[in-house]
């Protein structure tokens, strides 16, 4: 794979996460990758870090949002960094979720080395 990613990368991506296929998923990023979840216990949330701590988080997401979706994907790539915006909807343990957000990448060898997702909360 070249070093440089493409946007038709990103809708692969993406398009993984909505299917998803963890391992699609993990295939488009390093094996030393990072994944930092928008909620966890701390404040960058939850940092899973290498193939099998990002699959245990993925499972776990889906797992908790069985429905989850990340609706109108827009991406936008400069050099070694990238941001996907998206609107998330899924049905969690307390009810319907729907949210805008976006990830921010860092890029090595052509595939994702960081993954850090950010959301907004919507609240009452």
């Amino acid at each position: 794979m070249p070093d440089d990613v493409t946007y038709e990368f990103l809708d692969e991506f993406a398009a993984a996460w909505n299917r998803h296929d963890v391992d699609a998923i993990l295939n488009h990023m390093t094996p030393d990758g990072v994944l930092l979840n928008s909620m966890g216990a701390s404040p960058w949330g939850r940092r899973s870090v290498g193939r099998e701590e990002i699959r245990r988080a993925i499972i776990d997401l889906f797992a908790a949002f069985p429905d989850a979706c990340w609706n109108d994907p827009k991406h936008f790539i400069a050099g070694d960094r990238g941001v996907t915006e998206w609107v998330f909807t899924g049905t969690g343990p307390n009810g319907p979720v729907e949210s805008h957000g976006c990830d921010v990448f860092t890029f090595a060898e052509g595939k994702i080395a960081v993954k850090d997702s950010y959301r907004k909360h919507v609240t009452g």
